[in-house]
């Protein structure tokens, strides 16, 4: 522990105007603590209401999308851990970053969904999230990459982003980047 300089790590964090940024195991009522702190912090940040709303909607989504993954994976409390972090951009958008251990195979399917939904403007995203909505739900399949990733899709500024990295034993970190 004494080889960290949390003062280095302060000022990057200044310096990337991270807002709030969270390593750990994540579960629902961490997920909620942390959704509080960060609507104090878009408060105390002048968001506008409508942003305020979706960079939430956002967290929200991401977080309990790794918190489920790792339940149905039943992975350890290290391997289910999560990486939040939300920051503000200088052109004023809102970054919202989340990031987890997944099998590479789940990985690359959640790139391929967010890569197909990076083409389609708001008409067709609004289409697709109407389409997804009226699809009949089996309680058997399994669901992500579906309507939520098409709700952040909705919401974003930007096209999302992900990147997949092999940490080996066929498991890579994703992470995923909306702008709002």
């Amino acid at each position: 522990m004494n080889g960290i300089d949390l003062l280095s790590i302060r000022e990057q964090f200044n310096k990337n105007h991270i807002l709030l940024c969270f390593n750990g195991p994540i579960t629902r009522s961490l997920i909620e603590e942390i959704g509080k702190a960060l609507r104090n912090y878009l408060q105390a940040d002048n968001a506008q209401p409508g942003a305020a709303m979706d960079v939430f909607g956002v967290y929200i989504e991401l977080t309990q999308n790794i918190r489920h993954y790792a339940n149905r994976m039943n992975y350890s409390e290290y391997d289910g851990s999560a990486t939040v972090v939300v920051a503000r951009d200088s052109s004023g958008h809102y970054n919202v970053m989340a990031g987890n251990l997944v099998e590479l195979s789940d990985g690359e399917a959640v790139c391929r969904a967010i890569d197909e939904l990076a083409v389609m403007d708001k008409a067709e995203l609004k289409a697709a999230y109407k389409t997804q909505l009226r699809r009949p739900r089996d309680s058997e399949e399994i669901s992500g990459a579906g309507l939520g990733l098409l709700d952040i899709a909705r919401k974003s500024a930007l096209p999302m982003t992900t990147r997949l990295v092999d940490v080996g034993g066929d498991r890579g970190f994703l992470s995923i980047l909306a702008v709002v």
